[in-house]
């Protein structure tokens, strides 16, 4: 009785590790798929999420910011690092949010400049 339950229980954890093996497998194809889609931009902001800590759309929740212009950037880091200023009894640790994400988007905005073609940043300075 004892030799059926083991040999029971060895083929159910040979079953289960297969599977996982098997699913873990898929997920790791799937995530390569993913980042070669991403591309060169997705690596770089891959990059930047990883040092600074934050990805693209945590950093723009922060600042409230939906279009990433300098702009916008500064006005609503501005604001929200004065409100959060702690001699006004706000918080530290929004405060050094906010200025994560303020960095955060100034990167973005940076590769986002650099893969611009030559002949787009021409036309963007002439407006």
């Amino acid at each position: 009785m004892a030799k059926y339950l083991a040999q029971i229980i060895l083929m159910g954890t040979q079953v289960v590790g297969r599977a996982f093996a098997r699913a873990l497998r898929q997920e790791f194809a799937a995530s390569q798929a993913a980042a070669e889609a991403r591309g060169r931009a997705g690596q770089q902001s891959a990059a930047t999420s990883s040092i600074t800590g934050m990805n693209l759309q945590e950093a723009q929740q922060i600042l409230n910011i939906t279009t990433l212009t300098p702009e916008d950037i500064q006005k609503n880091y501005e604001h929200l690092f004065k409100v959060n200023d702690k001699a006004v009894g706000g918080s530290f640790y929004i405060q050094s949010k906010v200025v994560r994400a303020k960095e955060r988007l100034e990167e973005e905005l940076s590769i986002q400049s650099q893969e611009k073609p030559p002949q787009q940043k021409q036309q963007s300075s002439e407006t």
